[in-house]
């Protein structure tokens, strides 16, 4: 590892951004980063090499602050998300049932194995790439509160199944770590709502916003690397010790300097590494020699619409059952622990990503037509009205 090789990566983030400028095509930074990647991996100059020990490090660094983040994005704290607890409760279940079957198919058809993961996948969503999508376009209503529970419940479950998924032999091994970190991480959210109430958190604020001094950073970071060492000794992904750190920050309230400080060290370099790491140990030669990986991808994207789209016979609009479909987290950690652990066929875990893209294009065509929407609904409403009186 080289500062050659940093100055490298660094350029190469910047192909996110500019792949995702135009918000004609709705695409998200990281399929510009995955692509650099692929293009300085094996696949193409052959500069980068994921299976350096300091840059796979340094990938994982990033893997856990991309979690870390992602947990933070989760509504916890919004009393409108424990309101609409129940119905999004629901509707994730019935998602999840639906995924099985699907499941169980394709991976009878293509040969796999991989049941349990493609249920896991099939059933997932991303509240760190769907939040921001409403933000973006002011997406409001009953529906989309009542979307919020749905894709933060489904979002926890399958980031906490996926490693149990990916490797069913140790599953027993893997659950049990899994509820070493989620207690761990119970115990930090107790000190983290300690410190709120007792004004500890506010006065710790204020010293460092006056003295310059990073504290509340210093003790995140300190605090999910410490979780990340737990999930480590306990043989867990540090996938799931990032997303329940950013849980625990989430249900206190995060606040909002933190949340700036940790998006410039996440997007700023640690998640645009880890991309470009994941980019370049992708083997695509495997997916070009068997086509039907291919055929899987297509798959996995359009099987995990349609199982979101089942609740639409409970009253779900369409526009908002193709917006829960995105996913990005979970494809990306199982393609990155199958890549790890090698538990997947050659050309699986491109396959994976490969899915999450045709979800992340269908939901931004169905968040573009829900936003649509509303503004024919504001307008109407406005005409309705008729002129305001003098």
């Amino acid at each position: 590892m080289t500062f050659a090789l940093l100055a490298l990566i660094c350029l190469a983030g910047i192909a996110g951004p500019l792949v995702a400028v135009s918000r004609r095509w709705g695409l998200p930074v990281v399929v510009g980063e995955l692509a650099v990647g692929i293009g300085l991996g094996p696949m193409g100059a052959g500069a980068l090499d994921a299976t350096e020990p300091t840059l796979a490090f340094m990938a994982t660094i990033g893997f856990a602050l991309i979690m870390f983040v992602a947990g933070s994005h989760v509504p916890v704290a919004d009393s409108r998300l424990r309101q609409a607890l129940p119905g999004g409760l629901l509707r994730a279940v019935v998602v999840g049932v639906a995924s099985v079957p699907a499941a169980i198919f394709l991976a009878h058809v293509f040969g796999t194995g991989h049941a349990a993961l493609y249920a896991v996948l099939l059933a997932s969503s991303s509240a760190a790439l769907i939040l921001p999508i409403m933000d973006a376009l002011q997406l409001t209503g009953g529906p989309v509160l009542r979307l919020l529970p749905q894709v933060a419940i489904a979002d926890t479950a399958c980031i906490v199944a996926v490693p149990l998924a990916i490797d069913p032999a140790h599953a027993g091994r893997a659950a049990l770590g899994a509820v070493v970190v989620v207690a761990c991480a119970g115990v930090l959210f107790l000190a983290l709502r300690t410190a709120e109430r007792r004004g500890w958190r506010v006065a710790l604020h204020r010293l460092s916003d006056r003295r310059k001094f990073a504290l509340e950073l210093r003790i995140s970071l300190a605090a999910l690397f410490g979780l990340a060492a737990v999930a480590q000794a306990s043989k867990v992904s540090v996938m799931l010790a990032g997303f329940a750190c950013g849980l625990a920050v989430a249900a206190v309230g995060e606040p909002r300097r933190l949340a700036r400080q940790l998006f410039a060290v996440t997007e700023g370099f640690f998640g645009p590494l880890f991309f470009i790491w994941l980019g370049a140990s992708l083997d695509l030669h495997a997916l070009a020699h068997r086509p039907a990986l291919i055929v899987l991808g297509l798959a996995l994207g359009v099987g995990a619409v349609l199982a979101h789209l089942v609740p639409r016979a409970f009253g779900q609009p369409v526009a908002m059952g193709g917006l829960a479909a995105a996913q990005l987290g979970v494809p990306v950690g199982a393609a990155a622990l199958g890549t790890q652990l090698h538990l997947l066929v050659d050309g699986e875990p491109a396959a994976l990503l490969l899915g999450a893209l045709v979800t992340i294009a269908v939901a931004a065509v169905a968040a573009g037509h829900a936003a649509r929407a509303q503004a024919e609904a504001v307008g109407a409403g406005a005409s309705a009205a008729g002129p305001p009186s003098a």
